[in-house]
């Protein structure tokens, strides 16, 4: 896998291993062993030394594809998740809340990653060797359904399918204020944030992002909220939690994006509720669904 950045001002005069290692989600010696392999170009010049200094603007490629795992994909059978769907090519996970998806920085160990392994060591050889089996992520506090692939065939697959937006993923979402149209859509690219290096933001020069939200229910007290459901057509880092707080609705409990401590809520209201998609191994159709985490349907009961 190789990445392609632009160096936002917020990384200026940061280290090349600290860069890498955000840009690419991995550990800080994981990032020292890309750049120590020759893994790192910048401006077009293969760069070996992790104390560089990056400047704005400067393009940086990164070729994963050498990044060293062995320890970070140990086996760990203490990971807690639920299948929903399973056969011979691909799973389904509800995973919950807290629960990051594969290691990187500050995660090495304790992903769902970890706990997919030991529950299916099949995988361990399936897709990108530091994230085997995912074809799309959840942030660590999201909850929800997720597709996993348990063969190479199944992963291509899923890959294109997500590529080709065959994969419908539908989310709810409580966000801050209230909606007055009934339905919308959201079409703005997403890029790295120049101002905050460890968050998301529109950009011109970003990937091309499309949400499509429509309201569900509108509150009025004790906070002023609008439960909504969320279509992707891509899948950008952070996207729903981006074009939210963009159109004035950022989603409660996203302490990332709009630092409001929501008394009675520990975690940010989006659940990744259902998944729809043609099984890629016979053609049929798999429509699954998952119903609110318990914290969330408390907190939504709360409301008036």
């Amino acid at each position: 896998m190789a990445l392609t950045e632009k160096i936002p001002d917020a990384l200026a005069g940061q280290r090349l291993d600290r860069v890498v290692s955000m840009i690419a989600s991995c550990s800080r010696a994981q990032a020292v062993s890309l750049i120590e392999a020759g893994s790192v170009v910048v401006s077009g010049r293969v760069l070996n030394s992790k104390s560089y200094k990056v400047q704005r603007n400067q393009r940086i490629d990164i070729d994963c594809a050498s990044l060293l795992v062995k320890n970070e994909l140990a086996p760990d059978a203490s990971v807690t998740f639920r299948t929903v769907f399973e056969d011979e090519e691909l799973l389904v996970v509800d995973k919950p809340s807290g629960l990051v998806v594969h290691p990187g920085t500050g995660n090495e160990t304790g992903t769902l990653v970890n706990g997919l392994v030991a529950r299916y060591p099949q995988i361990k050889d399936v897709g990108q060797p530091e994230r085997p089996g995912i074809v799309h992520r959840l942030d660590k506090s999201t909850s929800g359904l997720m597709v996993v692939a348990k063969t190479v065939t199944g992963y291509e697959a899923l890959v294109e399918m997500m590529a080709e937006h065959q994969v419908s993923r539908t989310y709810t979402a409580l966000v801050h204020g209230i909606i007055e149209s009934g339905k919308g859509v959201i079409d703005a690219p997403i890029g790295r944030s120049v101002i905050h290096a460890t968050q998301m933001a529109l950009s011109a020069s970003g990937k091309e992002a499309v949400t499509r939200y429509e309201v569900k229910s509108r509150f009025a007290a004790p906070l002023k909220a609008t439960l909504v459901e969320l279509n992707l057509e891509t899948g950008r880092t952070h996207q729903i939690r981006v074009h939210m707080k963009a159109i004035g609705h950022p989603v409660v409990g996203d302490e990332l994006y709009s630092r409001r401590r929501i008394p009675g809520l520990t975690r940010i209201f989006l659940h990744s509720s259902r998944i729809s998609f043609a099984h890629p191994g016979n053609g049929q159709q798999v429509d699954l669904s998952s119903e609110l985490p318990e914290e969330l349907s408390r907190f939504l009961e709360g409301l008036q």
